[in-house]
């Protein structure tokens, strides 16, 4: 259609598939978080809140998966990015809604094309990235999904 143009988006079966993974990861290591994965425009697909994950995580781990989605680069990308550019460095965290620039945030990529997010938070960002990383691994080898 003229005017138009299509572009691929996660479908809720795998949104659920990545949520359960990173929940896995996290109830192997003992923690407690709160997962949220979105479509490609960073509208939520999928959510989990763990017993005893911190309520100000819903709202942060929302965040990395919209800046992951929005940016199409993991958030921890986004600290090496402004560091070296002072109006970026104080402008972006302030000015750019909703973004997060520690780890914890993952685009999620399927056949080359960024068809959602990730976000993941509740213990340090390195934890919440390989939380994150865990449910990361539903994607593996999917091709043509």
């Amino acid at each position: 259609m003229a005017g138009t143009y299509n572009r691929p988006s996660i479908t809720l079966e795998l949104a659920q598939q990545i949520v359960r993974g990173a929940v896995a990861k996290a109830e192997a290591d003992g923690g407690a978080f709160v997962v949220s994965v979105v479509d490609e425009s960073g509208v939520q697909k999928a959510f989990a809140r763990m017993d005893g994950a911190p309520l100000l995580s819903v709202q942060v781990a929302q965040d990395k998966a919209y800046t992951a989605a929005g940016f199409q680069m993991p958030t921890d990308g986004w600290f090496d990015f402004i560091k070296g550019d002072e109006p970026l460095r104080v402008g972006a965290p302030t000015g750019i809604d909703r973004l997060v620039v520690f780890g914890g945030g993952y685009p999620i990529t399927v056949d080359g094309a960024v068809v959602g997010g990730i976000g993941v938070s509740g213990g340090h960002y390195t934890q919440d990235m390989e939380v994150a990383q865990a449910g990361l691994s539903a994607v593996d080898g999917l091709s043509g999904g």
